[in-house]
């Protein structure tokens, strides 16, 4: 039941997402339901792989890198989910920026 109250709060952060940034857009709820169980997949087995593969830069950066792989996560769910568009790599950024951190208050209620 966590795990889909979790999905709902972050699908509902993509509409929102979405409506307050210009670039991204997200055709239906549907849409932004997928958006948020692909990127509940790839957050759970290719995020790990790819902070491993990225350690050294994430050293050199201070942990900064991490932005950039989350942005590489966002670019891929836009690719897989027809539904959802993103225009560019830094639309990607802010996305996963504002994402995290609204997600991160929403889902700090249901904890």
């Amino acid at each position: 039941m966590n795990l889909l109250i979790r999905l709902l709060v972050n699908a509902a952060v993509v509409i929102l997402c979405a409506y307050l940034i210009p670039g991204i857009a997200v055709d239906s709820y549907l849409s932004a339901i997928w958006v948020a169980v692909v990127l509940a997949i790839f957050n759970t087995f290719l995020r790990p792989v790819l902070m491993l593969l990225s350690l050294p830069l994430n050293v050199l950066t201070f942990g900064l890198f991490t932005v950039v792989v989350n942005a590489v996560i966002i670019v891929l769910t836009d690719y897989f989910v027809p539904g959802l568009t993103i225009e560019t790599f830094w639309l990607a950024v802010l996305f996963s920026i504002v994402l995290a951190i609204v997600s991160g208050i929403l889902n700090a209620f249901y904890e």
